[in-house]
């Protein structure tokens, strides 16, 4: 075993996490599960998630056979949809072609949706303690500063350079369950030692051995994305409201922001507040009074601002929607219990003053 990977072992052996819910009854499908729920997430955020969505799906063959609608709407708040969507996937492609059980090569795990090289590698190391490199955001900053590798990793070169190191680091000779000791190490030492703001460099088991401690300027790794405007968009979003208190919902488009969720109808923002009775005629087919503007908000996506305005319509009659598999009248407390967007589900719960008329 490589000098790294005994330091890092001896100091997990000391400090690392060792009761994370998916420690427990550990297999393929809990260390999968983590490992989408943690791409940008925070442990501490992850935790209730994945304590619900297993309760609910407790091995793959169960999310395979769940509806979409559900498999959203236990994941709706954690954001980046597209994870779900890929799970969903995922599962029933692993239920079809592998009889529920998840292959234990890296070719087979990376040809399933949302499980790249890093997953893959975590979930052989984890579940079937093989020797697998990762390289996730945590792993990814202890090597650019272990080695002083100069570049942002977004860049396919540096990237490269990396995924050398986290393979040289990996030790190939050791057991299954220390192999999925090193494999947890590699992330808490970043998670909890390393990070990106105050790196605990006294308290780190390279102490003296990183390349960027030892000139003085761990903060210089990695580099930074470089930056960019962020672009903003704006949207007015539809109360549409019946005599029988019944809000109209929308199936969004399987694919892109939200892909699959339901939804309060939108509106382009270029329409000026006094217009969207004749778009919601147009539209829709229904008449609607008056608009009464709720509290606007923010919501930032990672490659854009979107800024929303709710509005709320009441609807006087109905010539052309009707219930159909994208489209629903619901009580606004029925609305909650589908799979909607966190920012949707808060202007449902919480829909605000009215600002104006």
């Amino acid at each position: 075993m490589n000098s790294y990977a005994e330091r890092l072992l001896d100091w997990y052996d000391r400090n690392g996490r060792k009761a994370l819910p998916w420690h427990r009854n550990r297999n393929a499908y809990r260390v999968w599960l983590s490992e989408i729920m943690l791409q940008q997430t925070q442990v501490a955020t992850v935790i209730p998630y994945f304590e619900r969505f297993t309760s609910r799906f407790p091995d793959v063959n169960a999310l395979a056979q769940a509806p979409l609608d559900d498999v959203l709407q236990h994941w709706a708040g954690l954001g980046y949809y597209a994870r779900a969507r890929n799970l969903h996937r995922a599962a029933k492609l692993v239920a079809e072609r592998h009889h529920g059980v998840f292959p234990d090569t890296l070719e087979a795990l990376v040809d399933l949706p949302g499980i790249g090289r890093s997953t893959g590698g975590a979930i052989l190391a984890q579940a079937y303690g093989k020797p697998a490199a990762i390289l996730d955001g945590n792993v990814k900053r202890v090597l650019a500063r272990y080695h002083a590798v100069e570049g942002w990793p977004g860049r396919s070169d540096v990237l490269n350079r990396l995924w050398r190191h986290a393979e040289e680091k990996t030790p190939r000779d050791v057991t299954a369950e220390r192999m999925q000791a090193f494999t947890q190490a590699s992330m808490d030492l970043g998670a909890l030692v390393c990070t990106r703001r105050r790196p605990a460099c006294l308290d780190c088991p390279h102490l003296g051995f990183c390349e960027a401690q030892l000139k003085g300027n761990p903060h210089d790794y990695p580099a930074p994305k470089p930056k960019k405007v962020m672009p903003e968009k704006a949207v007015w979003l539809l109360w549409l409201e019946n005599s029988k208190g019944r809000l109209l919902l929308e199936r969004r488009p399987p694919t892109g922001i939200w892909g699959g969720m339901w939804s309060l109808p939108e509106a382009d923002a270029d329409l000026d507040a006094d217009d969207l009775p004749g778009y919601c005629q147009q539209t829709l087919g229904l008449s609607c009074g008056t608009p009464e503007r709720l509290a606007s908000f923010r919501h930032t996506f990672s490659h854009y601002h979107l800024d929303v305005q709710p509005v709320r319509l009441a609807v006087t009659s109905t010539t052309a929607v009707a219930d159909t598999d994208n489209r629903d009248w619901l009580l606004p407390s029925d609305a909650v219990a589908r799979g909607l967007p966190a920012p949707i589900r808060k202007v449902l719960m919480e829909p605000g003053l009215c600002l104006e008329a």
